[in-house]
């Protein structure tokens, strides 16, 4: 008989003391060889091969979730039988808003089922109370074994399954503790078989890892046909969602929804969300259009200097940007304007809360570092964008002519480019500049 590591399904044809795969110690155990056809808790659907032109179409109609920035990094909504890994931090906010999407659905299109198997269904219907979520075709259950699920889904016959979580599931009796990488990729599997053979959309709530990916094995991901991350930072109201895979849709989409007291809502005007309503000037401030999937956003960065108290070497702090990179863009301002922050402390932001990484940002942020510096305000109407090399040029950036259409729709004059082919028929000056030096004397820095 074979021994297998109940911690990651590992098999090895003799008993070892430690795992080669997950180093688990003592974790292999004898067991029996699966009949064909008999695994635990595994459905088959029988099905002939069958001619590309006699297999029909997947329905193009699709299930709306009742949020529109939602459909949108869907693809336009959930596909019958689709499966949806969905992922995120804890205390993100993925069960709020996982419940306030199954009770939409159940209100458009029939019965959903919500399987709990971290909270009783008591709890839960306290969060959806307070939601204001009453549907009476919104189905709940506390239950962790699969077998048991996989009942209630055909006693029920949901046009939706949620599960919530993948992690909580038991799968099979001889595969190792719950949540260990057996368990999931077995559930994981029995799911997607379930949701292909009934057309039933199925989202699969998964745990993150410390390196913020999926937890369990990789396997998972392949199954599924659509993964997305709920992100954001709990102590803030604005969350990103995120798609990283999508069989029936662009992965360039991102959602933004904002937390309020009845859950998550869409924001309503997203591109100006993140930028001050009345716009006025302030030293040490720059307005830059970044892109979050396929979506321009306007950003501002805020940047304070002051000199530094004598006690100690000057602070560098930064929010939301690359702390290195902002390193190395004030040694540039320093090498090519004479700019010396050296005994200054420096203090970075990006207003919001969000965390922008792209390189498109560079010029902004040397902009906002000189104004701080000079005390002098960059106009209210002027967007900056570039990214900025180490011999000082200033290089052009991915989708830029995009950025600069949807800066003029949204009322911006002006903007500080680095030599790139320009968007034609746009209501927007743009200033080409090649270095920082030119940018600095362009807005009136130096």
């Amino acid at each position: 008989m074979p021994y297998r590591c109940r911690e990651c399904g590992y098999r090895s044809p003799k008993w070892l003391g430690r795992c080669p795969v997950c180093q688990s110690w003592e974790s292999f155990e004898e067991v029996a060889e699966d009949k064909a056809g008999e695994t635990a808790g595994q459905t088959w659907v029988g099905e002939r091969p069958r001619s590309l032109a006699d297999i029909p179409r997947i329905p193009e109609e699709r299930l709306s979730t009742g949020m529109g920035e939602v459909d949108r990094v869907l693809g336009g909504g959930l596909i019958p039988g689709v499966v949806v890994l969905f992922g995120g931090e804890p205390g993100v906010g993925k069960s709020t808003l996982l419940l306030q999407l199954a009770a939409q659905v159940a209100a458009r299109y029939g019965k959903v089922l919500y399987v709990s198997g971290e909270e009783a269904t008591a709890q839960v219907k306290l969060r959806a109370e307070r939601l204001g979520v009453a549907e009476p075709t919104l189905y709940l259950l506390s239950e962790q074994h699969l077998l048991r699920i996989v009942e209630a889904v055909q006693d029920v016959g949901p046009t939706a399954l949620v599960v919530d979580s993948l992690q909580t599931v038991l799968a099979r009796p001889d595969g190792g503790e719950i949540g260990g990488l057996l368990q999931v990729r077995e559930a994981a599997a029995h799911f997607a078989r379930l949701a292909k053979g009934l057309g039933m959309a199925t989202v699969l709530v998964s745990h993150i890892t410390k390196e913020g990916g999926f937890a369990g094995p990789k396997t998972v991901e392949h199954l599924v046909d659509v993964a997305v991350y709920l992100e954001g930072v709990r102590e803030g109201d604005l969350r990103l969602l995120r798609c990283v895979k999508n069989r029936y849709g662009s992965t360039a989409e991102v959602a933004v929804l904002q937390m309020g007291a009845s859950g998550l809502v869409e924001v309503a005007n997203p591109s100006l969300f993140f930028v001050p309503q009345d716009r006025t000037p302030r030293p040490g401030s720059a307005i830059v259009p970044v892109l979050e999937g396929s979506r321009t956003l306007l950003m501002e960065i805020q940047a304070l200097v002051t000199p530094s108290g004598g006690y100690g070497p000057p602070q560098r702090r930064t929010a939301g940007l690359d702390f290195n990179r902002a390193l190395v863009l004030l040694a540039v301002i320093e090498k090519h304007l004479g700019v010396h922050t050296r005994a200054m402390d420096v203090y970075l932001a990006v207003a919001g809360g969000l965390e922008v990484r792209e390189p498109a940002v560079d010029l902004a942020v040397c902009a906002a570092v000189l104004g701080s510096v000079r005390n002098r305000v960059i106009p209210a109407d002027t967007v900056i964008l570039g990214e900025v090399g180490l011999a000082g040029d200033v290089r052009p950036v991915r989708r830029g002519p995009e950025r600069l259409r949807e800066v003029a729709k949204l009322g911006f004059r002006r903007a500080v480019v680095p030599k790139a082919p320009l968007p034609k028929r746009v209501s927007l000056e743009a200033i080409q500049v090649q270095t920082l030096k030119e940018a600095a004397e362009v807005l009136g820095l130096t």
